[in-house]
């Protein structure tokens, strides 16, 4: 029978960003007329009319010049049922993807489509079910509609050209923690830091690893680590960014345990960032042990001990 310590520990996690771009003057064309309720294509040399229209020319390879309005309605070409929608997906509820060809257009466009399944059908008409309030992005467009329901579009007084956009961006997975990673998460849990040995060189990791990088070998041996170490390298970190915890600057360094050959990365506080340097010897600084979880956010961070610098002799094969 598995023991609760015994089994391996896993957590969701989410990485999460805003990603911000220009978009050139084509890609601003077409996301504008979003924002003002038009659908502009674009007019390759050759005369195919596609949205959103390319960049570049697919044939002269000249940037695209020749702008035209399309739709607002257009023809099913083809569809797909989402019975489950995901986080990101444009309804909570089952909708459909679809290739709509927009009146005077060539190429398809892809869109979301809210009709009720039974409806749905190669060839029906449909148009744009417009947002109320509109930025210049796809999202402008909800989604679209049987052509009979659609409503008219309504201005919303927006004069200057679009020139950015915000996308956010967001990955959620399980992260599923090796046996030796569980072992150093539940020791970080009673207060401990955790490593393992590797049998045939002797090297001690922190976080563990499951087999040793030198020998190829498992780390079979815990090995319980001291609290106090060595800054072999660090950074100071001036810039803000979104989700920010700690006002710059403050320093992020790598931590040469006590009897570690890894170096452990952590930050540096309870002192300038000014003063922080290699050689430092530094020493752990918990949280309120009530705070404390299977987490290395259970250490604060790290501080000065107030010892003497350590010798580089003793680091310098770990920067």
């Amino acid at each position: 029978m598995t023991t609760p310590e015994a089994r391996t520990l896993s957590a969701p996690v989410n990485v999460s960003f805003d990603y911000t771009r220009s978009v050139g003057p084509v890609i601003g064309t077409f996301l504008t007329g979003l924002r003002d309720g038009r659908l502009v294509a674009g007019r390759t040399s050759e005369g195919a009319v596609i949205i959103p229209p390319a960049e570049f020319d697919p044939h002269t390879h000249e940037p695209t010049t020749d702008f035209v309005e399309v739709g607002p309605g257009g023809t099913v070409q083809s569809w797909t049922w989402v019975p489950e929608p995901v986080a990101g997906q444009p309804f909570d509820r089952p909708f459909a993807f679809a290739l709509v060809l927009l009146d005077g257009a060539t190429a398809p466009l892809l869109h979301a489509l809210d009709a009720p399944r039974e409806s749905l059908s190669v060839g029906m008409r449909v148009a744009p079910r417009w947002a109320a309030e509109r930025t210049g992005a796809m999202g402008d467009i909800e989604a679209f509609v049987p052509e009979q329901a659609a409503a008219p579009v309504m201005a919303n007084g927006a004069v200057d050209p679009v020139t950015g956009v915000v996308t956010p961006v967001a990955l959620d997975y399980k992260y599923a923690a090796s046996p030796e990673e569980s072992a150093f998460f539940r020791a970080l849990e009673q207060g401990r830091i955790l490593g393992q040995r590797c049998p045939a060189c002797g090297k001690v990791y922190v976080p563990p690893r499951g087999a040793c990088p030198v020998d190829g070998v498992p780390t079979t041996d815990e090995v319980e680590l001291a609290q106090t170490g060595t800054v072999t390298t660090f950074c100071v970190v001036n810039v803000p960014f979104l989700g920010q915890k700690i006002t710059p600057p403050y320093v992020s360094a790598y931590v040469l345990l006590d009897g570690a050959d890894i170096a452990f990365l952590h930050l540096i506080l309870g002192v300038d960032a000014s003063e922080v340097r290699m050689g430092m010897r530094v020493k752990a600084v918990w949280r309120p042990e009530e705070e404390w979880s299977t987490t290395v956010e259970n250490i604060s961070h790290f501080e000065p001990t107030g010892e003497p610098d350590a010798d580089f002799e003793t680091y310098k094969q770990h920067l």
